[in-house]
């Protein structure tokens, strides 16, 4: 009884691993979030195992009859659209269902599309905060305050629709000047990375229309050296 978590390519096919191509082929069935566009990744490898639709609007409704199947001998892979299901897409509930009722889960290394943009932000990677994507209405305002005074970098993910709103609302909170880093479209034809500071980015994407998905990764707030130097002088620490 296994459930394997398996991630795809967050762009560039040739990113999927020779485990995850193996682990496809061998399974009974793989859960899918959107069938079309596994079905693509599939036919670029020769995966012939029958896909079926697991995303956000069925899972609730799906996953205890998906965790009897499994339990009943049935080998399944869950995979998402791009990188690794669970990373702010469906996956969660039916790791925790499998978890809850004995049956073992194991989830491959691969790809996931905010560690390529935090290293290529070069902010501060050894403590990070990934908020994904931030609520659209009800709660986002609280999630933006609740960062203010944030030390660590800050992560999210935001569609090409809403990336001038999030950094209009970063402008807000965390000032024009701090500094960011905006990856769209990674390991694909059109990849770019920005950097710059909030006020440049804000400029950047009002001339040049947002398109792809984008990962922001936004610098934590860095404490003042002149009073933390006074500081030391004074109080000796």
């Amino acid at each position: 009884m296994k459930l394997y978590i398996v991630p795809t390519p967050i762009g560039n096919l040739k990113d999927i691993t020779i485990r995850a191509i193996e682990i496809l082929k061998s399974v009974d069935l793989i859960l899918a979030e959107d069938t079309r566009t596994s079905k693509f990744l599939c036919q670029q490898y020769a995966i012939e195992t029958r896909l079926q639709a697991y995303h956000k609007d069925n899972e609730h409704k799906v996953v205890e009859n998906i965790v009897q199947q499994i339990k009943s001998g049935t080998t399944m892979a869950l995979v998402s659209d791009a990188g690794t299901p669970a990373i702010s897409d469906p996956g969660f509930l039916l790791v925790r269902a499998c978890l809850k009722e004995g049956v073992d889960v194991e989830c491959l290394p691969g790809a996931t599309a905010f560690v390529p943009a935090l290293v290529n932000a070069g902010f501060p990677t050894d403590r990070f905060i990934f908020e994904g994507i931030l609520p659209h209405q009800k709660g986002r305002q609280k999630r933006l305050q609740a960062l203010q005074h944030e030390t660590r970098t800050i992560i999210f993910y935001e569609s090409p629709y809403r990336v001038l709103k999030l950094l209009n609302e970063c402008k807000e909170y965390f000032g024009e000047e701090r500094k960011i880093s905006i990856s769209r479209e990674l390991t694909k034809k059109f990849e770019e990375n920005f950097r710059g500071s909030i006020a440049e980015a804000i400029l950047h994407f009002t001339q040049k229309e947002p398109k792809g998905e984008f990962v922001i990764v936004l610098e934590g707030e860095v404490a003042d050296v002149t009073v933390a130097k006074t500081n030391k002088e004074k109080y000796g620490k």
